[in-house]
């Protein structure tokens, strides 16, 4: 943490296939652990999780007070030790990766020297429209060829 870092940090939480479900801005000079639950917060509007639904965070939130956060929620802990190499493997960590590294694509948001909240929301929503959109494009094919595709029988 480089307490004289300018620019964002954008914790978000994503679904198995890369969409972003909720994300909380946030000024790049603070720690991850306190946005946890304002990022849980941002799924209520979905509705109610799966039972035992998993979260895979990163060593930054391996603490006590983490696991105490997500077993109140019924949310199961998947995080990287602290101290201990993991591959990005290692847990279901590297899905929200992707999806930091799709919002990165849009290079406004690497390099976002804006001040206005209102200004950095929007650049975030619409990098958030632009991956959904892409994410059901291609899905959509990859359904479409398969249900298409030349029946394999003689």
């Amino acid at each position: 943490m480089d307490r004289g870092k300018g620019g964002i940090k954008r914790s978000m939480a994503v679904d198995a296939c890369g969409i972003p479900l909720g994300i909380i801005i946030a000024p790049a000079n603070r720690h991850d652990s306190p946005l946890l639950a304002d990022t849980l917060d941002t799924l209520q509007r979905l509705g109610e999780l799966p039972d035992q639904a998993s979260v895979h965070l990163d060593r930054a939130y391996d603490s006590k007070t983490t696991r105490e956060k997500l077993a109140t929620r019924g949310l199961r802990a998947g995080i990287s030790e602290k101290g201990k190499p993991a591959p990005v493997t290692a847990t279901k960590r590297w899905v929200v990766e992707r999806t930091s590294s799709w919002q990165n694509a849009h290079k406004k948001l690497v390099w976002c020297t804006e001040k206005r909240g209102r200004v950095i929301g929007f650049w975030v929503a619409f990098s958030e429209v632009i991956i959904i959109v892409r994410r059901t494009i291609r899905e959509a094919w990859a359904r479409y060829r398969w249900e298409t595709r030349p029946s394999r029988r003689p």
